[in-house]
């Protein structure tokens, strides 16, 4: 909304206005404001939640310090997307049709995991939300996003025609220059193209999958890229889920994410970066960085309240929301298989749950008695098992979450 008006004040030549254009003062400005709201509002919204007894129930009393998070107020997501919501209102170009999408995102997930969490509350039922109907939520926005990206002219890339170069040149007086010559770029087309890590024609098109299938195999590519943004949308998701078991995992992992995502959006919209990496140019991207600038602020001011020993838990409100937002990030700046990388703590977290529960039901089969690969999954509850203090834990993942942010960000140089 202050973009439009700022806008419109520069238009008559108003002193200062003109900043409002530049990137990086709006996200500097997404971040403070993000940071104040959720400073401000966290400890108003806590102290709501504990008049109303809206506490956390503990499942498993026999981890070290879970006793004393008993009835610790949950819900406590609604923080960080009043958090996200206010500086992307207030500092983006609302026009944008990727800004439409994460408000889309934020709005939609957060719903879904705010009746989660209103049935495990107030209904008193521990299981919450059907888990058929969580994941009907999810696939529906998976399948809106697909549908969006592929119809929306909006939603295009440019291929680069020929690179930049820079040559030397030899004048009359026989000295030499440096010359340098633009990158040509082609127009702004729709694409099913991805990028590849560490390969040295690190893109993939989705279409090459059906590419048999003839003419039609364009229309297919598209159909392969909305399945491929189902599956990354809840898998994240969920990810993202598992990993809010301790005081300030999931919160801290996300903003270190979070800051690599706006790095790689940043670099992906804008041509000289784009060129210089030899990445895909994105038209627009860049207007991502103001709400993951936002996110960054939400994530780093719910950690206020979050870090241990916690005042307030995120729940499913928060956990599902983040999950779903890294994950339609990364798939509007076709970095998705990225994710694998970019979000190693959310996948092992999700991968020892599926091996828990596959190898048990294996064994159990096959010779009568369960048995476990984990002391207890997800995979930090393991460590906790273990005897490992909570904050050495988490503290520990934040470090290994770095060195995964810092090795993507690698990827663009590394083939």
């Amino acid at each position: 909304m202050l973009y439009y008006l700022f806008d419109y004040l520069n238009d008559i030549n108003f002193p200062g206005a003109g900043l409002f254009n530049y990137i990086s003062f709006r996200s500097a400005m997404a971040v403070i404001t993000s940071l104040a709201v959720s400073l401000l509002i966290g400890k108003r919204i806590i102290a709501y939640l504990q008049l109303k007894q809206i506490g956390e129930t503990i499942r498993d009393l026999d981890l070290a310090g879970q006793m004393a998070k008993k009835g610790t107020p949950t819900m406590g997501g609604i923080i960080i997307i009043a958090s996200i919501l206010i500086p992307t209102l207030l500092f983006a170009q609302l026009s944008n049709i990727y800004i439409l999408l994460m408000i889309l995102t934020t709005v939609w997930l957060g719903l879904i995991g705010f009746i989660d969490d209103y049935i495990k509350v107030f209904k008193k039922n521990k299981e919450g939300l059907q888990g058929r109907t969580k994941l009907i939520g999810q696939v529906g926005l998976g399948l809106m996003v697909g549908i969006i990206l592929y119809t929306s002219d909006d939603a295009v890339i440019r291929q680069k025609i020929s690179p930049s170069e820079t040559t030397t040149v030899v004048t009359a007086q026989n000295q030499t220059t440096s010359v340098t010559t633009e990158a040509v770029w082609g127009e702004e087309i729709k694409s099913t193209k991805t990028t590849i890590p560490f390969l040295k024609n690190n893109e993939f098109d989705y279409t090459d999958v059906v590419r048999f299938l003839g003419d039609s195999a364009q229309t297919w590519g598209w159909i392969v890229f909305i399945l491929i943004t189902i599956f990354i949308i809840t898998a994240v998701s969920n990810g993202a889920n598992l990993t809010d078991g301790l005081d300030g995992l999931a919160t801290g992992s996300s903003a270190i994410i979070g800051a690599t995502l706006g790095i790689l959006a940043y670099v992906s919209g804008n041509m000289v970066y784009a060129d210089y990496l030899n990445i895909m140019y994105i038209p627009d991207t860049g207007e991502l960085v103001i709400f993951l600038a936002a996110f960054i602020g939400a994530t780093v001011g719910f950690l206020w309240y979050n870090s241990y020993p916690a005042q307030v838990f995120m729940g499913d409100t928060g956990s599902l929301t983040i999950g779903g937002i890294i994950s339609v990030i990364a798939i509007i700046i076709h970095k998705e298989l990225l994710i694998p990388i970019l979000c190693g703590i959310f996948l092992v977290e999700n991968l020892s749950v599926v091996m828990q529960v596959s190898y048990f039901k294996y064994t159990k089969k096959r010779f009568g008695e369960g048995r476990r690969i984990f002391l207890m999954a997800p995979l930090h509850h393991h460590y906790q098992k273990k005897g490992y203090p909570e904050p050495k834990i988490v503290t520990r993942f934040w470090i290994v979450g770095i060195l995964l942010a810092v090795l993507t960000i690698v990827t663009l140089k590394i083939r």
